[in-house]
């Protein structure tokens, strides 16, 4: 009888440790919220209108509160490379704001960047400033849409942004990193490469970027000597998209 009961014990003693062990596994396979970016912004605003900017961050049901980044970027069409950013502030319930102003008609984009708890949203949402902008003709563009671009040009949906690093160093391995989104959704699973030269020399180095956090796509590099440097973000797919953008690195000693 003793022997039965401590059989009975046994058994539910092991049963109890297997139950702990699949709520173990259950929770370190739980894949966490993502992060949603929601860009309240309005389409069209008059010149010299004061413009409200604001996102809204939340994360599964949480409001996130404890942003590690909230910046706004503006730029007009076709003039990516001289965007400005204006940094929000934190109202502490989930929401970032700021103001902006144009002195000008045209056709401008907004693209929040929001980094928190170890991921990257951007979305943008296209804005007419009075009159808005003249036709232009866009020949150069593939006609698939998914052609090469410099620096501000890019398909229909596609972003990326480029993490530009401060004050690189000679010698010193530096953190390359860059997010990227498809139709305001991060884009996974795509080949980032990295290509590297100094200026006005012949050889180009290639890197293969890893991707962490869904859409961030991460190297790292170390620059031999002082100068400045080129560098260009190739990505592609399986769906054939190719984009490409360039940066310059100035590298001191």
């Amino acid at each position: 009888m003793k022997r039965t009961i401590g059989s009975v014990m046994l058994g539910i003693a092991l049963m109890s440790l297997a139950a702990c062990g699949n709520d173990a596994k259950t929770q370190d396979d739980e894949v966490p919220a993502i992060l949603e970016v929601q860009l309240e912004v309005a389409e069209h605003v008059e010149v010299d209108e004061k413009m409200d900017l604001k996102a809204v961050v939340t994360q599964g049901d949480e409001d996130v509160a404890d942003a590690d980044e909230v910046q706004f970027e503006i730029w007009e069409e076709g003039k990516k490379e001289e965007s400005t950013m204006i940094d929000a502030v934190n109202n502490q319930d989930g929401t970032y704001e700021a103001e902006t102003t144009f002195d000008h008609d045209g056709a401008f984009t907004v693209q929040v960047h929001v980094t928190a708890r170890g991921m990257h949203n951007m979305p943008k949402q296209a804005v007419t400033v009075g009159e808005g902008a003249a036709e232009e003709s866009h020949d150069d563009e593939g006609e698939d849409g998914h052609g090469e671009h410099g620096h501000g040009e890019h398909a229909e949906g596609f972003s990326m942004h480029f993490m530009e690093p401060e004050n690189v160093k000679k010698g010193d391995e530096t953190d390359l990193i860059v997010h990227i989104q498809l139709e305001n959704e991060p884009l996974k699973d795509a080949r980032v490469r990295y290509e590297i030269w100094e200026e006005n020399a012949e050889e180009h180095e290639w890197l293969d970027a890893e991707e962490g956090a869904v859409g961030e796509y991460s190297s790292s590099f170390i620059f031999e000597e002082t100068g400045n440097y080129h560098l260009i973000i190739h990505v592609q797919d399986d769906e054939d998209l190719h984009e490409h953008e360039e940066h310059q690195i100035a590298v001191k000693e």
